[in-house]
């Protein structure tokens, strides 16, 4: 159905009326700032994607034992997941303040002077990245999940062989969570791809469009 909208002119109270590549026609070739918006975009999906896969398998990893009372950590850590986006939005503007923010103020201590994080075009896009591993625990969950339905025979037979925790990673872990993984990709993709909410509260797409995400264009 949205296929044939995009094909369509529709004010959602009259009837559509087909316009066929006009829409894409003005989207990628009459206005600039659309395919700027995109670039912004899939630059953003590319490096988060990775970051959030790598910090939630590790994690995951770490939070797979069966020591009292870690079901407390499994909870904190996947918490910042269920929080709302406007909160978390407003959290990270302060943490991200150039004049009073929380990550300056750290880095100040060990002698290192902040940069204008969301002021900044070099900075701004960096900053949306970092944000995003806030919700990290979401994929923690899956691949914990995904960790405790691998057959523990598997890790007590390489355990005979005499195969190192690298080994075991390599050749067990990774090649049974290869669908877990995959299905991250596809979700964290389609996330990623669909970022609004903070952009439009902590930067309405400045400065200067460095962090014009695409709906952030379309709205």
């Amino acid at each position: 159905a949205s296929l044939f909208i995009s094909f369509t002119e529709w004010d959602m109270l009259s009837t559509p009326e087909w316009v066929g590549l006009d829409n894409y026609k003005n989207l990628f070739f009459e206005d600039p700032l659309a395919l700027h918006s995109l670039n912004i975009t899939l630059v953003f999906t590319f490096f988060s994607i990775p970051l959030n896969i790598i910090f939630g398998l590790a994690l995951a990893m770490l939070l797979n034992t069966s020591i009292k009372g870690m079901s407390i950590f499994r909870t904190i850590f996947y918490f910042p997941a269920i929080l709302s986006g406007v909160a978390v939005a407003l959290m990270w503007k302060w943490i991200f303040s150039s004049e009073f923010g929380l990550l300056n103020a750290l880095l100040n201590i060990i002698g290192i002077d902040g940069p204008s994080w969301l002021t900044d075009r070099i900075w701004v896009l960096p900053s949306f990245i970092i944000m995003r591993l806030w919700s990290v625990g979401g994929g923690m969950i899956i691949y914990l999940a995904g960790l405790q339905s691998i057959p523990s025979n598997l890790y007590e037979a390489s355990n005979i062989d005499g195969a190192n925790w690298w080994y075991r990673t390599r050749f067990i872990t990774l090649p049974m969570l290869s669908p877990t993984i995959f299905f991250q990709l596809i979700v964290g993709f389609i996330f990623s791809m669909q970022i609004f909410t903070e952009a439009f509260i902590m930067t309405n797409g400045g400065p200067a469009d460095a962090s014009l995400f695409y709906l952030l264009y379309l709205y």
